[in-house]
């Protein structure tokens, strides 16, 4: 569905104390906030058995059940996943003024678990908001996401980028993440639309710092370059799980290699590119797989790293394997951090934009920018 709204499917971090709205003006309601826009946010893992080729490529089943989806009645969802309903005044003022500039956010397409805590700015202040560029309808099927699909989603608003530019601007935000769905449709997935929005926001404001999480756009590496060079600061993209798992968990047009390709190319097409990326734990995978992938994502110089767990949006997703502790999501932050990245941000609720890193990553991009103008002088 696309809403005919000025500002479709742009993304909105709202700073605390949730401003009373101003009169309407040409842009709508203006909120001094820093705004994030973040990609699909759920983490899945599926039971323990072997995928044929067959089985793989049929995806999850409309109909019902497939050989690995369904609750597993013998896995407890533990007391530290469970969450408060969101409720709150500012979740309701947020979730108001959402609906009234008619914006799509992935932390409900996704059925994000943070959204309480986000939407009511939890311990640091910072409400935040996520919504989507280039529509709310995917045109991959991974097991482990919420997010609607479709072979032919509507096209992308050709306005979007300038008006989701000047609403940013609007609004006087220092620090935006821009996501969206996969667009296989599109032949450059999606790269030009994306790039579009950042230059058209660097244009309007220099200062702002701009953060993309993107899907791999069928590992076209001119894309990447096309985005990397557009004026972001945070390049990031997601591989999901281990090496062994990707077939499982992953529409079979995404892959472990394809991912390194891109996340490689983003950090090599421009000096100083910060790079990020996203592990989902619960799926089966082993100690000896997740230091595997960690080592792969140094090689090419990842600098940030996430892990959450895996929960099951619905029956016909992918079945949980295991929760997995919050003390073994602390030895994975240490483990990465003595191998060399520069943040972990590990919990069974996090989710690959989760806002713990947020003033960490600022720090980053301002060290990068001044770094970068000390080496011109």
């Amino acid at each position: 569905m696309i809403h005919q709204s000025l500002f479709k499917h742009t993304s909105i971090s709202f700073s605390t104390p949730f401003p009373t709205p101003p009169k309407r003006s040409r842009f709508h309601n203006h909120f001094p906030s820093t705004i994030r826009c973040n990609a699909s946010d759920s983490l899945l893992s599926p039971p323990s058995v072997t995928v044929t080729e067959s089985e793989h490529k049929s995806g999850p089943r409309p109909g019902g059940m497939g050989p690995y989806t369904g609750r597993d009645p013998n896995v407890k969802k533990p007391e530290w996943l469970r969450q408060k309903a969101p409720q709150g005044e500012r979740f309701q003022e947020i979730k108001g003024s959402l609906s009234h500039l008619k914006l799509n956010t992935v932390c409900e397409e996704a059925q994000c678990p943070n959204i309480g805590e986000c939407w009511n700015g939890g311990g640091d202040g910072i409400a935040t908001a996520t919504i989507m560029l280039l529509g709310d309808t995917c045109t991959r099927g991974c097991r482990f996401c919420a997010i609607k699909t479709s072979k032919s989603p509507p096209p992308p608003d050709p306005m979007e980028p300038i008006n989701t530019a000047l609403a940013i601007a609007s609004w006087g935000v220092d620090y935006i993440v821009l996501t969206s769905v996969d667009r296989d449709d599109i032949p450059d997935g999606g790269s030009g639309h994306f790039a579009q929005t950042v230059k058209a926001m660097k244009d309007l404001k220099p200062e702002i710092m701009v953060e993309c999480l993107t899907s791999d756009f069928r590992g076209d590496l001119k894309a990447v370059e096309t985005l990397a060079h557009s004026g972001l600061d945070v390049f990031a993209h997601n591989v999901e799980t281990v090496k062994r798992l990707q077939r499982i968990v992953r529409d079979p047009r995404a892959g472990y290699e394809q991912s390194l390709s891109v996340l490689n190319h983003a950090k090599h097409s421009k000096a100083g590119m910060i790079t990020k990326t996203s592990i989902m734990l619960g799926l089966g995978e082993t100690d000896d797989e997740v230091k595997e992938a960690m080592a792969d994502l140094r090689a090419i110089d990842v600098d940030i790293l996430t892990f959450g767990q895996y929960l099951q949006p619905t029956p016909l997703h992918l079945t949980v394997k295991e929760y997995v502790t919050p003390e073994k999501f602390a030895f994975w932050k240490e483990y990465g951090e003595s191998i060399g990245f520069r943040y972990i941000a590990s919990g069974p609720l996090v989710r690959s934009s989760y806002r713990a890193g947020e003033l960490f990553v600022k720090t980053m991009v301002r060290e990068k920018v001044k770094n970068d103008g000390d080496s011109l002088l």
